[in-house]
């Protein structure tokens, strides 16, 4: 069986949560019909509700589901800033940091190109971090003209987690909402919406051990946000759209779990993280650790992401080397038209072009053990090797 270290992209559903979907998808019902049928579809939806809100420190009024981390990402941007400017004109600026998703980053373009939105770049360090004076500073230079502010909670990437709610209340100065992609913490780290002070959380089951397709946005009851589909406004007339009463469930139960193994499962892959990055360094490769690591931490990093750069490679041809000797990852660049493209977050965390494009991301799941770490550091030589003769470095 090949090592699955790519649960970032997505990881596999636990066996509990199939077993309830599956019986709930052999269920009739529309929730919104008013017989028997549809009052238990109802039902399902709204015991998950009030599951997932318990879970990440939300009213269930504030729970809008989804189909995902991007819908809830293009949501929450373009519906607060359409709200926020036909309230006042004046409001065009969208701040976002430079390492967003490209959920939020695509979708800011979209707006920048078609209703004239402003963005306004955050920079970050050189390990991903976003400083919250430096987004008071620049909301203070004009906050009648900033719609929102929308920072990450933890990056895709190298793992970084944000000071949300430092940033939050930098914000809330002015009365402005903050959006965060929380995609990557929720299930992973101590999440609680109430306290982060965010206006508007972006989640998704399939990060956390739920089905891909299922996702919520967490919703403050005084944000208002501008519908981006149109239809029988199920969702607090925010989103339309038939519930999936079985992935809601899926999403609920998942998260139930995740939540409830957060602090022994953190621990654990963290131990796996550590000894993954300690042994890859240990190669005498060259390689180093992109964003900020300090061994036994998951205060400033995911706990389960272990970022590599590794010098004089093409992560692309190390990815298919890994892949052929049984190893599933990632590596850090985008692929877009066919044409790889260096990550922007590396680059924006100031590595040059060339630095970027040598990255591997190993990141680790409920699933992942020793073995698995083990395989990784007995195939990384070999691969690098081949990968190193192959760009023609000796």
């Amino acid at each position: 069986m090949p090592v699955y270290l790519d649960h970032a992209a997505t990881t596999p559903v636990f066996p509990e949560v199939i077993e309830a979907m599956a019986e709930q998808r052999m269920q009739v019902g529309n929730p919104s019909s008013l017989h028997t049928a549809g009052r238990a579809a109802r039902r399902v939806v709204e015991e998950s509700r009030e599951r997932l809100a318990a879970r990440v420190g939300a009213r269930p009024s504030e729970v809008v589901f989804t189909s995902g981390g991007t819908e809830s990402d293009n949501l929450a941007v373009a519906g607060v800033f359409h709200a926020r400017r036909d309230a006042d004109p004046r409001r065009r600026r969208i701040l976002l940091s430079t390492i967003e998703h490209h959920a939020v980053l695509d979708c800011v373009t979209a707006l920048a190109e078609r209703v004239g939105a402003e963005p306004t770049w955050l920079p970050c360090d050189e390990t991903g971090v976003v400083d919250p004076a430096l987004v008071a500073a620049e909301i203070d230079r004009d906050p009648a003209s900033v719609a929102l502010v929308s920072v990450m909670w933890a990056n895709n990437e190298v793992g970084t987690i944000q000071d949300v709610p430092a940033i939050a209340a930098a914000a809330h100065v002015h009365g402005i909402p903050v959006h965060t992609d929380a995609v990557q913490a929720v299930g992973h780290l101590p999440v609680d919406f109430a306290a982060s002070g965010a206006d508007l959380l972006s989640l998704t089951a399939h990060k956390l051990g739920g089905p891909a397709g299922a996702g919520a946005l967490l919703v403050r009851r005084d944000v208002e946000v501008v519908p981006l589909s149109q239809g029988g406004g199920q969702e607090r007339q925010i989103r339309s759209g038939t519930l999936d009463a079985a992935g809601i469930l899926g999403l609920s139960l998942a998260l139930d779990r995740a939540v409830a193994d957060l602090a022994q499962e953190a621990a654990r892959v963290c131990h796996l993280r550590d000894r993954l990055l300690r042994g890859a360094l240990e190669l005498g490769l060259g390689l180093t650790v992109g964003g900020a690591w300090t061994a036994g931490d998951c205060r400033s990093r995911l706990p389960g992401n272990a970022h590599l750069l590794v010098p004089d490679c093409e992560g692309d041809s190390l990815l298919y080397l890994l892949d052929a000797a049984g190893i599933e990852c990632s590596t850090g660049s985008a692929c877009q038209a066919g044409v790889p493209q260096p990550s922007h977050v590396l680059l924006a965390m100031g590595l040059t072009d060339r630095a970027a494009r040598g990255a591997l991301r190993f990141s680790l799941g409920h699933t992942s053990t020793r073995a698995d770490v083990e395989a990784v550091l007995a195939a990384l030589p070999a691969a690098i090797g081949r990968a190193r003769r192959a760009a023609g470095v000796a």
